[in-house]
C-alpha cells in the first residue's frame, strides 16, 4: 500500500454519493462500528437510500441534486 492509499479521500459526485476511498472506520451515532468490507464505499447524500448510510442509486430516481465542487464562501 502506498502512502497515498493510507490517507482517506472523500469525493462528492455531482447529483450522487460521497465516494470514500482508503482506510476508514465507519460508526453509527451510538459508536457501534458499521462493517464496510471494502476500501471504496459510496455514502448516501440524498437521504433516500434503503441501505443507509450506503448509496443504493436511489438519488437517480428521486431527482437529487448536489454539486461536485465545494461552495466558496466569501466573507
Amino acid at each position: 500500500m502506498s502512502a497515498d492509499q493510507d490517507v482517506p479521500t472523500i469525493t462528492p459526485y455531482r447529483d450522487g454519493p460521497l465516494l470514500v476511498r482508503g482506510p476508514v472506520r465507519l460508526q453509527d451515532t451510538q459508536g457501534r462500528e458499521i462493517e464496510v468490507g471494502r476500501e471504496t464505499i459510496a455514502l448516501c447524500r440524498c437521504g433516500k437510500s434503503r441501505i443507509k448510510p450506503f448509496c443504493d442509486g436511489t438519488h437517480k430516481l428521486s431527482g437529487f441534486r448536489a454539486a461536485s465542487e465545494a461552495d466558496v464562501r466569501r466573507d
